[in-house]
């Protein structure tokens, strides 16, 4: 019935839409492609078709607007965020809606399921809003849902001392390690591990960000790793609008007075790197040797040099050997075509 299109707001997703469809961007608990599926109860086409209705890939359904998106462009209608319909245009919009859509995705996932129990060393805080799945470890905690729901995916640990605050949502088999400080609304992917303080923030999956450092206002891609004392300024000192660039040539944009980080796939930075308010980082970069950091850091960057291919591809599949995933044939040829793009 419906084919996402990304063609013409790919570009605009840099570091993300790289090395991912735009509708398989989480955004809040789910991604755009999930809610999409869940909503209508049935897969979406993986090609444009004479019969499909031709969605751009960045609109965002939820429980109470799909019905209204799928009217629009049945009949040929522009579609215009408004209070009720909501477009992830640049990345800091994935920060600036993530509130809304955790909450909206917590409503629609929690519709036709019960909570498993949760241990009673933990103190709960607003508990019908706190939601766990099967299998998941949280002992002597403190669930603060007062803020805005909580939802615990399967397999997923909170080790003791965790303060948590929602909104937030911990995907499965992650693991928040002891003492950690997650105020909402922050999503943190599959088999990720976090630690330290983390605020208003999405985590990709199988990424790290595992000791003390603070993420702020920022989008971390997946196979990611954050040294430990790693931290980002997510507000200027003037208290100014962040300014952020896409590409090392385009035009700097307005993001608003709060973001972060903006980090894409297979990037790592070294221990107590520092961040400046609105820095984007490209795919497949390793971060380290500089204290004042450029604001862009392209793909393929080495310290101050080119990554080399082969290093690159052997220093993924290290980490990877290390959550027992091998990298795909189709990942692979994604990042041959970016690398070949940029030594053109």
């Amino acid at each position: 019935m419906i084919f996402l299109n990304d063609t013409a707001v790919s570009e605009n997703l840099f570091p993300f839409a790289l090395t991912r469809h735009v509708a398989d961007l989480r955004l809040g608990i789910l991604t755009i492609r999930q809610k999409w599926e869940l909503l209508l109860g049935e897969k979406l086409y993986d090609s444009p078709t004479n019969t499909a209705l031709n969605l751009p890939a960045n609109i965002i359904p939820t429980k109470q607007n799909f019905q209204t998106i799928l009217n629009l462009i049945a009949e040929g209608k522009e579609i215009i965020e408004n209070a009720s319909i909501k477009i992830c245009t640049y990345p800091w919009h994935i920060t600036q809606l993530n509130e809304h859509l955790i909450k909206e995705d917590f409503l629609l996932l929690t519709s036709y399921k019960i909570s498993q129990p949760i241990s009673n060393t933990n103190r709960l805080i607003n508990p019908d809003q706190i939601f766990i799945e099967e299998g998941v470890t949280v002992e002597h905690c403190i669930l603060n849902a007062s803020t805005g729901p909580i939802y615990i995916d399967k397999e997923a640990t909170i080790q003791e001392g965790s303060m948590i605050r929602g909104p937030f949502y911990l995907g499965k088999n992650a693991l928040v390690k002891m003492g950690t400080k997650i105020y909402g609304a922050t999503s943190i992917g599959s088999n990720c591990v976090v630690g330290g303080e983390i605020k208003n923030s999405t985590i990709l999956d199988n990424s790290n960000k595992a000791h003390d450092g603070y993420l702020g206002d920022s989008v971390i891609g997946s196979w990611c790793n954050l040294g430990a004392g790693t931290s980002n300024s997510n507000l200027k000192n003037t208290v100014g609008n962040v300014e952020i660039q896409l590409s090392r040539n385009s035009p700097k944009l307005n993001a608003g007075i709060k973001a972060g980080l903006f980090m894409g796939d297979y990037s790592k930075a070294a221990i107590n790197t520092s961040f400046n308010t609105g820095t984007v980082v490209g795919v497949c970069c390793n971060i380290f040797g500089e204290q004042n950091l450029p604001k862009f850091i392209d793909s393929f960057t080495w310290g101050t040099a080119l990554y080399d291919f082969e290093k690159a591809i052997s220093h993924i599949q290290n980490w990877m050997a290390l959550k027992k995933v091998t990298i795909s044939k189709n990942d692979l040829n994604t990042l041959e075509h970016l690398y070949s793009q940029k030594i053109k």
